[in-house]
């Protein structure tokens, strides 16, 4: 097991060489995050896989936003079905070979038929649910409910400039992910990687924020966030899954 050096932090930020299979966009992204006991993110976590930490804190994050112009690679995007919402519960890990990534706990979409092919073709946790988002000037309004849940609100608005994360700060450690770690259910552990541009954050403000998804994973967080940020979008190329050696 070997932790991340700062050069695989910053490596995994330069694309791919080989072909994409998907491209889509990112709008409006909320990054929530709480602090978390290392161990505790560690016991939800298949063999193989190792909490990442931050000056030994560990984070889970929720993370709602707006998944645009989804659509496979040489193909157009479809009225019907590239356009939709989607909210996911995260914390952040690395492989034995020091790879960090991002593992999510679940990931709901109001898209029933993307669900689907996310669940088959990447093997992730994802979850019906019923989602609406409207904005009203600066200020985001979204609603999640899955079925059988109580329903998560969030009322956001951004503040201030945008600035890219610096190498090494909090902000680089829970925003400058590309790549996902996920795992079949015969056990093994597969990763796939996503390029981007690096995100450029703002200040963010929130006047409600539910820790409803969470508590589903099982961290019951009773406090504020540590940490709010906001980006308003990125275009994204996604690659295909490759197994991870163990």
């Amino acid at each position: 097991m070997t932790t991340p050096t700062p050069e695989q932090r910053e490596a995994v930020r330069h694309r791919p060489a080989s072909f994409s299979v998907g491209h889509q966009r990112w709008s409006n992204l909320l990054f929530a995050h709480w602090e978390a006991v290392p161990a505790e993110v560690q016991a939800t976590l298949p063999p193989g896989l190792f909490c990442d930490t931050y000056e030994g804190k560990a984070y889970v994050g929720i993370v709602p936003f707006f998944m645009e112009r989804i659509r496979p690679a040489l193909l157009p995007p479809l009225p019907w079905l590239s356009w939709f919402l989607e909210l996911n519960v995260r914390t952040y890990v690395y492989d034995e070979k020091g790879r960090p990534g991002v593992w999510f706990y679940s990931l709901d979409c109001n898209q029933p038929i993307a669900v689907k092919i996310a669940r088959r073709l990447f093997h992730l946790p994802y979850f019906n649910a019923r989602m609406t988002a409207r904005r009203i000037g600066g200020v985001i309004d979204y609603y999640c409910q899955r079925h059988g849940s109580r329903e998560a609100r969030y009322r956001w608005a951004t503040d201030g400039d945008t600035r890219l994360a610096i190498p090494g700060s909090l902000e680089f450690f829970l925003l400058e992910r590309y790549a996902l770690f996920t795992a079949k259910a015969n056990g093994g552990i597969y990763t796939g990687r996503v390029y981007h541009e690096p995100y450029r954050y703002l200040a963010t403000k929130a006047e409600v924020i539910s820790t409803e998804p969470a508590s589903r994973a099982g961290f019951a967080f009773k406090n504020d966030p540590c940490s709010l940020l906001t980006v308003k979008s990125v275009d994204v190329e996604i690659f295909k899954l490759e197994k991870v050696q163990t």
